[in-house]
């Protein structure tokens, strides 16, 4: 997936994948959704997913909405938070270990 968003390049082919989640419904499923953090070569941060019509992927069409896919720029904190949110501790020891201490 290619987006030009305020004139920078976020492509999906060239960045690199960081981590993946999946809610685990069923295609079928309405809430269904998966979403892949990427960090660009120049250390811009994106997350590119797909989701059902219950999701914030969805597309509006006629009087409803179906399934859809979107990509969407997001801060360092928020690639950080996405990261915790989702548990994927190797991936932020890699990418943010400068902002995790022990407790």
């Amino acid at each position: 997936m290619l987006k030009i968003i305020d004139g920078k390049r976020y492509d999906t082919e060239t960045a690199t994948e960081v981590a993946s989640y999946g809610n685990g419904l069923g295609g079928g499923d309405f809430r269904n959704f998966e979403e892949t953090l990427y960090k660009t070569a120049k250390g811009a941060w994106f997350i590119a997913g797909s989701g059902g019509p219950m999701t914030s992927y969805a597309e509006s069409v006629g009087n409803g909405s179906t399934s859809g896919e979107g990509l969407r720029p997001v801060s360092a904190n928020e690639a950080m938070a996405w990261l915790e949110k989702y548990e994927e501790n190797d991936a932020l020891g890699e990418h943010f270990a400068d902002h995790i201490e022990d407790a």
